[in-house]
């Protein structure tokens, strides 16, 4: 039986990518490619085709969640059973994949289990994430029971992603692996992170220290889906207490530090407080236009 792997693409290193395309491209694995990307490579389609793998052009960018949603319901629709997710830049191997897989089959047999994903080796701080305030309960020497996991590596399969729903459109890209993930857990289902397998992974572009306070540093755009998606999630009672005050209490602060101590700052702070009044009017979806944010 095939295990299925959905990469979604947005302008993408191809070098990478074929990499990505050339570990997975054996009998076992149902490879598909969803590429956001606006005008896509001319060549894109002829790196593709001609392989043992899907690739799906979305023509514009339809969001992480919807690329993710069309990549899984491909798969899920041949009749594959389990599925990881994957970003474009994920240094993920089949070694990883298939610790991963052995455990969710264990797992799913005593346990209903919505997903599982790898331990994360941060290539900033050079160490693997243990989590600030949520460091998961360990289970077992190779397991520990958490509230939530990125997209990156993330295993899933056909019934629970059924039994949870799709991944929710409107968020379009923040907060879109976080927020299944407690939407499972609403629904009486587990998440899991393997401590035998781990994935090194950048969250971000780059990271400033501010005081002493270290901070993710990313596209200007990113911080207008990052403010209102807060002021969104922030209203739904499944979503966990602690990351209701944990995100709401720290605007102010990265209103600050990314306009007055990040380059761009001006640009910043346009998109913040896009942002913030489009999360108060809970407007989900893409960004407007460019004229709604100045």
């Amino acid at each position: 039986m095939k295990t299925g792997v959905v990469v979604i693409l947005y302008n993408p290193d191809f070098s990478h990518v074929t990499e990505i395309k050339r570990a997975f491209s054996t009998a076992e694995w149902d490879l598909v490619f969803v590429d956001n990307t606006v005008n896509a490579n001319a060549n894109a389609d002829e790196r593709f085709i001609a392989s043992d793998c899907t690739y799906i052009h979305c023509g514009t960018n339809v969001g992480i969640a919807k690329a993710q949603n069309i990549g899984l319901k491909k798969l899920f629709d041949k009749g594959v059973e389990y599925a990881f997710l994957l970003d474009q830049d994920s240094l993920f191997t089949p070694t990883i994949a298939a610790e991963l897989l052995q455990q969710f089959k264990t797992l799913e047999k005593t346990s209903s289990i919505a997903a599982i994903g790898p331990s994360i080796y941060c290539q900033f701080s050079d160490c693997v994430d243990q989590g600030v305030l949520q460091k998961g309960k360990k289970v077992s020497d190779s397991l520990k029971e958490v509230k939530q996991i990125i997209a990156s590596g993330m295993l899933l399969s056909r019934r629970a992603f059924q039994r949870v729903g799709e991944k929710e459109n409107g968020l379009f890209i923040d907060g879109v692996d976080h927020e299944w993930c407690w939407r499972a857990r609403a629904k009486g289902m587990t998440i899991y992170q393997s401590l035998s397998a781990c994935m090194p992974h950048r969250q971000g572009d780059d990271r400033v220290k501010v005081l002493g306070i270290t901070f993710k540093q990313g596209a200007p755009i990113r911080l207008y889906y990052q403010f209102r998606n807060v002021l969104i999630l922030a209203r739904r009672g499944y979503v966990p207490l602690y990351w209701k005050l944990r995100h709401v209490c720290a605007i102010p602060v990265r209103y600050i530090v990314n306009r007055l101590c990040f380059s761009q700052g001006k640009e910043r702070g346009l998109y913040m407080r896009a942002g913030l009044k489009d999360g108060l009017k809970h407007f989900s979806g893409p960004i407007r236009s460019d004229k709604d944010v100045k």
